[in-house]
């Protein structure tokens, strides 16, 4: 006959169960430039099979880290669309997302050149029924975009890339690798007000607040990622550093990473959210780790 501690431990494991499983809805996941150091001897879609097996929901295919497949660099940069239907197809549970280096902020690029609509194809074959193009733009800036004026040539340069972008159903994010996410907000803002709504929905960003800390040491990015509106975050980036040095997983440092689930939380966000880590011998054992912390 079962005790009354032993019905109310269930009945408390039921309920936790539950809390759990409505607090943490975003799907968290893996990039494959993680995988740098095991790429020369262990095929791309092995790799990810691992980091599945170590609870990812989502991978970030990121260009340099394809493999088989690409080919090329700069603007000579191909996907190697049959190898990338492979990986996709093996893995029916799992989403994808193409990440690339593209100096969209710096450079004027044709929306219909090769190289974009490239891009955009191998974004659309990987991404399945929610395609998503993540970009990030190398180049640097020497100070924080702080008024629509000082946006306005940057502007000037996306809105085409992203209204071809959104004329093929492809979401168009940036990730803010120099500037704060306040000012890569003033971006989206400026842009999406040059769009048609149905357009303009199409672009956001991809915060990672601890680029910010790396660049701009005295700022907040928790509280400018809490004043972001929620449909201006399209995926997110997690990673961690300690006296601004890089981190192996996602734990305690500069940076409060299970705040920072909580404010994607309060905005009930359900997006990726990509483990951002070095490659290294460990990496695999570093991405559960880093799911169990901010699990925890």
């Amino acid at each position: 006959m079962a005790t009354v501690e032993g019905s109310l431990w269930l009945e408390y494991s039921f309920l936790k169960a539950i809390y759990l499983a409505a607090e943490v809805t975003m799907k968290f996941g893996a990039i494959s430039n993680s995988w740098r150091n095991q790429l020369d001897d262990t095929s791309l879609g092995d790799l990810i099979a691992r980091a599945q097996d170590q609870g990812a929901r989502h991978v970030e295919l990121r260009q340099t880290c394809l493999a088989d497949g690409e080919s090329g660099t700069g603007d000579d940069w191909r996907p190697n669309l049959e190898t990338l239907a492979e990986v996709v197809v093996r893995f029916p549970s799992l989403s994808f997302d193409l990440a690339v280096a593209l100096p969209c902020l710096t450079s004027d690029i044709d929306p219909k050149g090769g190289l974009f609509q490239s891009q955009l194809e191998a974004a659309r074959l990987v991404g399945g029924d929610s395609p998503h193009l993540r970009t990030v733009d190398p180049a640097t800036t020497d100070e924080p975009w702080e008024a629509p004026a000082a946006v306005s040539e940057e502007v000037r340069r996306i809105v085409p890339l992203v209204q071809e972008a959104a004329r093929q159903g492809v979401t168009f994010s940036m990730e803010n690798s120099g500037q704060p996410l306040r000012s890569m907000g003033l971006l989206v803002q400026e842009a999406r007000s040059q769009m048609t709504d149905s357009a303009g929905q199409y672009l956001g960003l991809c915060p990672d607040p601890t680029n910010q800390l790396r660049r701009h040491p005295d700022s907040n990015p928790l509280d400018e990622l809490a004043a972001l509106p929620a449909d201006f975050i399209k995926i997110v980036h997690f990673k961690q550093a300690r006296d601004g040095v890089a981190l192996e997983s996602v734990e305690d440092g500069d940076l409060d990473c299970r705040a920072m689930v909580r404010i994607l939380q309060g905005k009930a966000y359900d997006g990726a959210a990509i483990m951002e880590i070095p490659s290294s011998d460990g990496v695999f054992d570093n991405l559960a780790a880093s799911f169990a912390y901010l699990e925890g």
